[in-house]
């Protein structure tokens, strides 16, 4: 039987479980201010006038607000100088400013209005009779096309180049939260590994994903199970399975805490491995293990694609992305967001650098069969890569109890 795999259940997992979110440390106003600071000589130096950002992860990382999308245009425009200035619904201003951590200049539209001519007349109020401004990449396109047709003496582009250049290199609060994060759903994984029992649905496992990690008093949760050959399938498949002996297991999971993801995917057999599992389970470990070797600062990001790819592709697999073998980009970079830049894939010449959070989970998919996903973060420090969760141990003893 493979170690920590079994032997207990849900509610005697459930009842080990205590909170886990003392002492975080949130991101400081002084840190915002920075990020805006940034993000202006961005601007400037790429001769835009504005950012636009809308309700998206983007506006909460300049400003600390966390808004849902709707129908309604909600947002805040930071201007290449100047201080930011924040858009809001004007039944909702109240609202608005107790979210503000910082500044004081909240313009409103009301119900009846076109509020993309609002964001036109404050670009034009701050000084920039025309010119081109950056939209966040997450603006729906109702309001990119409002934009058009509302500011025509402007030209609107992509802000990813200001948005991802300030995103994907984390500061210290950032990799503390998403530290936290992590902690909080390995925690979670050791104890869905250990509460499997033949019969369970994958419907049952992911309830106690969620209800375990609101135990350790996070929130928000994701988390998707597979059995089986279902786990041949990088996003699993649209119907429940139920676990027998012998099955390969594949969790994938993650919360939040202060709005910062974990995600960590450990795959697993129920039971003895077979010869097969084991090869492969291992080539897959191997495979990581290439990724992370090849995540060197100043390195392109392609290469720890190429790395764990090149191990699977030695084994006789693919090549490319066929399958057996690895069908999808080696890693994605992670943050606000489970999946933001830089992609860990061909052609992706990014050099990595420090604060960089990426994902390595080269996944070996054979269809019919089984699949094996080991996917843990890691980030680039001044020494070069760290794992945020120490990989999958072996496929005896993957969370490493008698190691």
């Amino acid at each position: 039987m493979t170690i920590g795999v079994g032997g207990s259940s849900f509610e005697a997992e459930l009842a080990r479980l205590k909170p886990m979110t003392d002492g975080i440390e949130p991101v400081a106003v002084s840190e915002f201010k920075a990020r805006i600071e940034k993000a202006q000589r961005l601007l400037r130096e790429q001769g835009l006038e504005a950012l636009y950002l809308d309700t998206s992860t983007s506006l909460h990382y300049f400003t600390g607000i966390q808004l849902n999308l709707t129908e309604r245009l909600h947002g805040a425009i930071i201007p290449a100088e100047g201080d930011i200035v924040y858009l809001s619904p004007a039944f909702e201003e109240p609202k608005t400013r107790e979210y503000m951590k910082f500044g004081d200049d909240v313009r409103c539209w009301e119900e009846h209005e076109d509020p993309t001519e609002l964001v036109v007349e404050t670009i034009r109020s701050l000084g920039y009779e025309s010119g081109s401004v950056a939209l966040d990449p997450h603006t729906p396109f109702f309001i990119v096309d409002g934009l058009r047709k509302a500011g025509n003496r402007y030209s609107f582009v992509s802000g990813s180049s200001v948005t991802a250049a300030c995103r994907q290199l984390k500061s210290a609060a950032e990799i503390g939260l998403i530290q936290r994060a992590m902690d909080i759903t390995m925690e979670v994984h050791r104890a869905a590994a250990r509460a499997l029992q033949p019969g369970i649905t994958t419907t049952q496992l992911v309830e106690f994903l969620d209800r375990a990690h609101r135990k350790l008093g996070v929130s928000w949760t994701s988390g998707a199970a597979q059995f089986g050959e279902a786990t041949a399938y990088p996003h699993g498949v649209p119907y429940p399975q139920t676990l027998v002996q012998g099955d390969m297991v594949l969790i994938d999971m993650g919360t939040k805490v202060g709005g910062y993801r974990s995600d960590i995917t450990r795959t697993y057999v129920f039971g003895e491995p077979t010869q097969r599992q084991r090869e492969i389970w291992n080539l897959e470990k191997r495979a990581q293990l290439a990724g992370f070797e090849a995540a060197v600062l100043g390195a392109p990001c392609e290469n720890v694609d190429q790395g764990a790819r090149g191990v699977i592709e030695a084994a006789g697999f693919g090549p490319g992305y066929k399958v057996p073998g690895l069908p999808h980009r080696t890693g994605h970079g992670l943050g606000l967001d489970v999946h933001e830049e830089s992609f860990m894939v061909k052609g992706n010449r990014t050099p990595l650098a420090v604060g960089m959070c990426f994902s390595i989970e080269p996944m070996m998919c054979i269809y019919g069969e089984f699949g094996v996903r080991l996917e843990d973060i890691a980030y680039m420090a001044e020494d070069g890569a760290r794992w945020f969760t120490q990989p999958a141990h072996s496929v005896d003893d993957p969370f490493g109890y008698e190691a």
